[in-house]
């Protein structure tokens, strides 16, 4: 303000001390009378003006509000549990917070309400959608309609028109307070031509005191207009008591109430510095700025600079607390949030988990329901975490309910999906269950059986019947298998005292000298050996023994080693030529042979080149030629019973074409 500057006077305080009380007891009212209504509702942190802050920076004659709006007294709605209501409940618990409360009061309550029941109406929706899917309809005709979302969107409504029809209210209330403000400001300016005519100074100064009262009682105006309207306001006031110069007499005295009145201001704030509740200090001085503001007049100007600043260090000292206190508070949100994330985390963690039954299931919704109630105990976030965090919340308990839906819904499918494959192993097993092929069939037969071990439930109606239908045709089955082994043992028994008895001869043979005879009677042997057939397989090393003989036999005669070798390897594949698994092994053995020789071979004609210097009677150069040589013959000799194997298979697949032909001639002769 433009007070004249005047130099410090160094003994106000005491001079204060001596004229302050006789303004003391209005003063003290009015403070008294404000903290009282400043201590009938407390504010929590969020809810305090953050503009408050400027009033510890600028000087009295440049100052901001510390806030723009006198402090509105917010009636605290009590917070119930929401989260464990249904869609009904929180739609009865909205019609009576709108019935019971005013509209300002409880838009905390309202939006998680609506929050809360929109995901209800969201997982109910989902959940409709996946069955219509389910069933094969096509998702563009898939229709979503609750009765109930339309009756919550019918109260939703009604809340938003009272919020809407209150502010509209309010801001037509602001604008009649700004016309009436605009309006006082036109009478101070105004008062300053009286102050030069015929009316008194007093006169002039009672008006004065009552345009003041007006500015005070005439209410909010809207927040863009404040700063402007107030200092529009305090230029013409500051103007006004320029010209009371010419009554200084009156003009001190006026200043002096003003002063003594503002150290009362000060004294109260000094004193809620020490209050501790935060809130309920904050909201006082607001009141006592708002006091200073618009309610006290400006003082002497050699004293303004100096009240204010220690207004101000007041003001910081509360402010300070306060930042200190929200600082604990937002700690607190931090720890929450991280509660949070990490009972999110959990969350996923259960829905990722694969569901493969009812009992898991059971357990992973009372796990998650669980961890859905600490959610909601944990406690406010950060602000700016709050949706994103919401949002992860429902997102993982989406993910589970989807998953536990999809195991629920899988199982009848897939219970029908077992039973389309029983039954077509129950096929199978009925299709080969006369077949005479034995050895094929009863792997058939022990595959199947081990897929049905594979193939999960079935419908329990179905699961007997099916049972039964399978267990009868593998059965006949293998009760054929016994009584063919019971045959084939008999036969193998016959064969084995044959074999036996060939032995014998085969010990007591005796060679002649003559080569080709010779030969002719050991082919003879062996052709009777294979024609006897196959023997018990506890005897199966009966084989061996006759090879033993047979190559006593060899050595009698001037035979090549080679031809040797391939006479019992013929003897060896007539043995093994119906065995396929046999048969199949001994051509793998032989084509590795084969390849380990020819690497053998390329190794040695290799290390040849290191020779290439030295002359072919070197002994090392002489002993690779050699060796080569001999890998050589082996070689020829691996290939040589790759060959006879393939003629034993290829015969042996002739002689199974030709019995087929003679049987389904048979077969054809006997229906003519």
């Amino acid at each position: 303000m433009s007070e004249e500057k005047k130099p410090q006077d160094p003994s106000i305080e005491e001079h204060l001390e001596e004229t302050a009380p006789a303004a003391d007891r209005t003063m003290n009212a009015e403070i008294e009378a404000l903290a009282a209504e400043a201590n009938d509702t407390e504010l929590s942190t969020e809810e305090v003006s953050e503009n408050a802050a400027a009033t510890t920076e600028a000087a009295p004659a440049e100052t901001t509000a510390v806030t723009e709006e006198a402090p509105v007294e917010k009636k605290e709605v009590p917070k119930k549990d929401y989260t464990v209501l249904s869609k009904e409940e929180l739609i009865a618990e909205l019609q009576l917070l709108i019935k019971n409360e005013r509209v300002t009061d409880i838009k905390d309550q309202v939006e998680e309400i609506n929050t809360l029941i929109n995901a209800q109406f969201d997982a109910a929706q989902e959940e409709a959608k996946r069955a219509f899917l389910a069933e094969g309809g096509n998702i563009i005709d898939f229709r979503f309609f609750s009765p109930l979302k339309k009756e919550f969107n019918e109260v939703y409504y009604e809340y938003r028109n009272k919020r809407q029809e209150f502010y509209e209210r309010k801001r037509k209330d602001q604008n009649a307070n700004l016309r009436e403000r605009q309006d006082l400001i036109e009478e101070v300016k105004a008062l300053r031509n009286e102050l030069g005519g015929a009316e008194s100074v007093n006169t002039t100064f009672n008006k004065f005191k009552d345009i003041q009262e007006r500015w005070n009682n005439a209410g909010n105006i809207p927040r863009d207009r404040y700063n402007l309207v107030w200092n529009d306001y305090y230029f013409h006031i500051d103007a006004f008591y320029e010209l009371l110069h010419l009554n200084r007499d009156f003009r001190d005295k006026h200043f002096k109430e003003n002063l003594d009145k503002k150290l009362l201001l000060i004294e109260r704030a000094e004193e809620l510095g020490a209050e501790p509740n935060i809130n309920k200090a904050f909201k006082e001085l607001q009141l006592l700025h708002r006091m200073w503001k618009e309610e006290i007049g400006p003082v002497a100007r050699e004293y303004s600079d100096e009240i204010w600043d220690k207004f101000s260090v007041a003001t910081k000292k509360i402010h300070d607390a306060r930042d200190e206190k929200q600082k604990e508070v937002e700690a607190v949100w931090v720890q929450n949030l991280e509660q949070k994330n990490e009972i999110i985390a959990k969350i996923k963690e259960v829905a990722q988990d694969d569901i493969k039954a009812h009992k898991t299931v059971q357990a992973k919704i009372k796990k998650v329901e669980a961890l859905r109630d600490e959610f909601f105990k944990a406690g406010k976030v950060p602000k700016e975490n709050n949706e994103e965090t919401w949002a992860s919340f429902k997102e993982a308990t989406k993910l589970f309910n989807h998953k536990k839906n999809d195991f629920y819904k899988s199982q009848k499918k897939e219970q029908y999906d077992n039973l389309a494959k029983k039954q077509t192993l129950v096929k199978i097993a009925q299709e080969h269950k006369d077949s005479d092929d034995i050895p094929g069939t009863l792997d058939v037969m022990k595959r199947i059986q081990a897929d049905w071990k594979k193939v999960g439930h079935v419908p329990r109606k179905d699961s007997d019947k099916i049972w039964k239908e399978f267990k009868e045709a593998c059965n006949h089955f293998f009760d054929r298998m016994k009584d063919s082994k019971k045959q084939a043992n008999a036969g193998e028994q016959e064969n084995l005292e044959k074999k036996q008895a060939l032995m014998k001869t085969v010990k007591e043979a005796k060679m002649t000298g003559e080569r080709d005879a010779d030969l002719t009677a050991i082919k003879a042997f062996i052709e009777d050996w294979k024609a006897i057939g196959r023997v018990p397989y506890a005897k199966k090393n009966i084989d061996q023994d006759f090879n033993k003989l047979l190559d006593g036999l060899f050595k009698q005669l001037d035979i090549d080693k080679k031809e040797a070798e391939l006479i019992k390897y013929e003897n060896r594949m007539s043995i093994m030529v119906d065995d396929e698994a046999a048969i199949e092994r001994e051509r793998f053995f032989i084509r590795k042979k084969i390849d380990e020789v020819k690497a053998e071979i390329n190794q040695l004609e290799n290390n040849l080149g290191f020779f290439q210097h030295v002359a072919d009677d070197n002994p090392m150069v002489a002993e690779v030629h050699k060796n080569i040589a001999r890998h050589k013959e082996d070689l020829n000799m691996w290939k040589s019973k790759l060959r006879k194997l393939r003629m034993a298979i290829t015969e042996s697949q002739k002689v199974e074409e030709e019995e087929t032909t003679e049987t389904e001639e048979a077969e054809d002769t006997s229906d003519s």
